[in-house]
């Protein structure tokens, strides 16, 4: 469900900042405007906390003068300020110092299909219906077992907006999308133990947000199976990542292969385009043109036409992740990658979670990962995490206190499988990971 005339609207006024541009003598410009709209509302111990209406709007603008390149951006649309804008944009590029990578990219590489990704469905939802749902989703966490003694809150958002983006190379492009979420956080005491733990759910479409029985029901069960958790001795074993935590490796392997980190010789996955990476049945791939995903584009920040295509296939690395200016300090083609991947997927193998807990028989489940422990330069890989400790394929117990620890070069040789218990609430959609061994340091 597009608003064609609010899509207008908002090209008519990118129009006439690129048109300004070239008047203040620029030699090319982009423009891109954004308006967002939103409900977001928060309850804690059945009370209202928060209700935030969001109105927000912003235009960003680009100019170069040959190789000079300027910018600048504000929220007032006003034609002074528009003007006074590029105005901005165009005194900035004067005085910067040429650099021969940029520029738009080529107009051949511009995108020149626009299918209906179906990415917007409003959601009819007041505050009054909004607070219900937060309350409703916290009450049936608090209340579901008398070891839940506390809560961070349960929240609703819902967010409409629409993005046009234009540039002088005759790109100009608009399209408007949605996205809804529900979450829930409590807290369980049992002897001197006190866990916490979360659940959410986030899609395009209302309609196809978990229930906010299943959320409460689940964040409850994740907080409640915490509870006496304790440390490990240290040692080294196999190491399962759940869904939403391999996500986050697949993120630590695409910001290695992507442009800013090769051109700046940042990365620890220098040199090995059309290498074995990764064993030989992983495949990780793009899909951007997926009907509702959250990752879905026809064109990039750039304008420039997002590609169907393979980053890993047979477990070799057949492509970087790249936008014009990093593809030009490389000597190669945009992939379409400026502002990031589009629906990464990590194709699955035939085992769900039980069957990965099975194939790994004994060692660590990891649910929980804290602080930013991976270099990308060496691919050192050490963070605190928390989890289960498993044994003959079954969970026996929680675990806390750890640390996880490997190179992130042989962690992904050593990928034993990929589960099927795919977690579609992001831009990377993953199973699970074995990791064949990684170092515990514990008590």
């Amino acid at each position: 469900m597009q608003n064609q005339a609010e899509i207008d609207r908002l090209k008519t006024v990118v129009q006439q900042i690129l048109d300004e541009a070239k008047q203040q003598g620029a030699s090319a410009a982009e423009a891109g405007f954004s308006v967002d709209n939103g409900l977001s509302v928060a309850a804690r111990l059945g009370e209202v906390e928060t209700v935030e209406f969001h109105c927000d709007q912003g235009i960003a603008v680009t100019v170069y003068f040959g190789q000079q390149k300027g910018s600048a951006s504000t929220n007032d649309v006003s034609p002074e300020s528009l003007q006074e804008t590029v105005a901005a944009a165009c005194s900035i590029a004067r005085y910067a110092s040429p650099d021969q990578y940029a520029g738009l990219p080529e107009a051949a590489q511009l995108a020149t299909v626009f299918p209906d990704l179906d990415l917007n469905h409003p959601w009819a939802i007041n505050a009054e219906q909004a607070i219900d749902l937060a309350i409703e989703c916290e009450d049936i966490a608090r209340h579901y077992d008398p070891a839940i003694s506390n809560s961070e809150g349960a929240s609703v958002n819902s967010h409409q907006g629409t993005r046009v983006f234009g540039n002088s190379l005759g790109f100009l492009q608009g399209y408007q999308s949605s996205r809804h979420s529900i979450s829930c956080s409590v807290l369980a005491g049992s002897g001197d133990s006190m866990q916490r733990d979360y659940w959410y759910s986030v899609a395009r479409n209302p309609d196809l947000l978990e229930s906010v029985r299943h959320i409460g029901e689940k964040t409850a069960q994740r907080t409640l199976a915490r509870l006496n958790a304790r440390s490990l001795t240290t040692r080294q074993c196999p190491v399962l990542f759940a869904p939403e935590m391999a996500s986050g490796l697949i993120g630590a392997l695409i910001g290695a292969i992507s442009g800013g980190s090769l051109y700046r010789k940042a990365s620890f996955m220098l040199d090995k385009l059309d290498s074995q990476i990764l064993p030989d049945f992983v495949r990780i791939h793009e899909q951007p043109l997926l009907k509702g995903a959250l990752g879905s584009a026809s064109y990039d920040a750039e304008g420039v036409a997002t590609q169907t295509r393979d980053i890993v296939s047979n477990g070799i690395l057949r492509g970087y992740v790249l936008s014009t200016y990093s593809a030009r300090k490389l000597g190669m083609q945009t992939t379409g990658n400026a502002g990031g991947v589009h629906n990464l997927t990590v194709d699955s193998g035939d085992l769900d979670f039980a069957g990965m807990l099975k194939l790994m028989n004994t060692g660590l489940l990891v649910t929980e990962l804290m602080g930013q422990g991976v270099n990308r330069v060496t691919g050192d890989y050490s963070r605190g995490a928390s989890g289960f400790w498993v044994e003959n394929g079954v969970i026996q117990y929680p675990v806390e206190e750890i640390t996880i620890a490997g190179n992130l070069t042989t962690m992904l040789r050593n990928l034993v499988a990929i589960g099927n218990d795919v977690d579609l609430r992001g831009n990377i959609r993953c199973g699970s990971i074995l990791i064949e061994k990684m170092a515990i340091a514990g008590q």
